[in-house]
């Protein structure tokens, strides 16, 4: 079984994380963008070795549009580390809630089929998405700039649907499942829309991959179908699990997680030019 849906019970026997689990003169100063790591290559590399992440379980790493806040869970508690007087502030503790998406607008926080709105001081409770999407077991919701949901269907028994529900007219429409070539092979999972919905990510199992999980791709065709599903290749895939794509707000770099072991996870980053190697000519 993929350790993504064993998670809960794995998050729960890490060691617990508080706000000043770094000593007043352990944490390093961050400067720059990007929590001022060196950018990668082509080559994914792991995201803030040391200070972000670290031996045990670190997951669901997102900035917010215009790159001042970072958020990410380690352990099961989620972490904000924001950009004030030129520096990076020491993670401190955030929203209660599991792996997060935030809209490209920057105004909603969704996780799964609940979400936050933007406040002047934060965040908001968290609300229910309502009918239907109160009663669908989703792990991940993507939502483009026009406000379509792209979103899976947490299983048990290795089979998952991505399925997508637009806006329209100010009205939510009943969700549909995508195509085969989305919906081919199993642990279907994790979807990431691009803002201008241009190409669909996720993650799945199939026949011929490298690893337990391995990212797929799909570019938007012109007549609005989507095209066939694409592995992503040995740069990023492994032999190890993959799991829980995104693409940061500025588009330049995509971010994902890796299962080094049952209690380590690892988040990584690639140059996002990586998509654009896929993309058929």
């Amino acid at each position: 079984m993929k350790y993504i849906f064993i998670s809960i019970v794995l998050l729960f026997s890490i060691i617990a994380f508080s706000s000043n689990s770094y000593g007043q003169d352990e944490f390093p100063v961050l400067e720059g963008p990007y929590l001022g790591q060196k950018p990668p290559g082509l080559i994914p590399e792991v995201f803030g070795p040391d200070v972000i992440t670290t031996k045990h379980w670190e997951t669901g790493a997102v900035f917010t549009p215009g790159m001042k806040e970072f958020y990410f869970v380690k352990g099961n508690t989620n972490l904000v580390s924001q950009y004030k007087n030129n520096r990076w502030s020491e993670p401190a503790l955030s929203h209660k809630g599991y792996r997060s998406f935030i809209s490209p607008d920057g105004k909603i926080m969704h996780s799964g089929n609940k979400y936050r709105k933007r406040t002047g001081v934060g965040w908001s409770e968290i609300k229910s998405l309502g009918s239907p999407f109160k009663d669908i077991p989703i792990m991940r919701l993507s939502v483009s700039s026009k406000g379509t949901y792209y979103f899976d269907t947490r299983t048990k028994d290795g089979s998952g649907t991505i399925r997508y529900s637009r806006l329209i007219d100010g009205k939510r429409e009943k969700p549909r499942v995508l195509g085969k070539e989305i919906n081919t092979g199993a642990w279907i999972a994790h979807p990431f829309i691009a803002p201008d919905e241009s190409y669909l990510i996720w993650d799945a199992q199939k026949e011929g991959g490298y690893g337990n999980g391995d990212f797929y791709i799909s570019f938007r065709q012109k007549d609005g179908s989507w095209g066939a599903a694409i592995n992503m290749g040995d740069k990023i895939n492994t032999e190890l699990e993959e799991f829980f794509v995104r693409v940061t707000p500025d588009g330049k770099y995509l971010f994902f997680e890796r299962v080094i072991s049952p209690d380590n996870v690892d988040i990584y980053w690639v140059d996002a030019q990586i998509i654009e190697t896929l993309r058929p000519k």
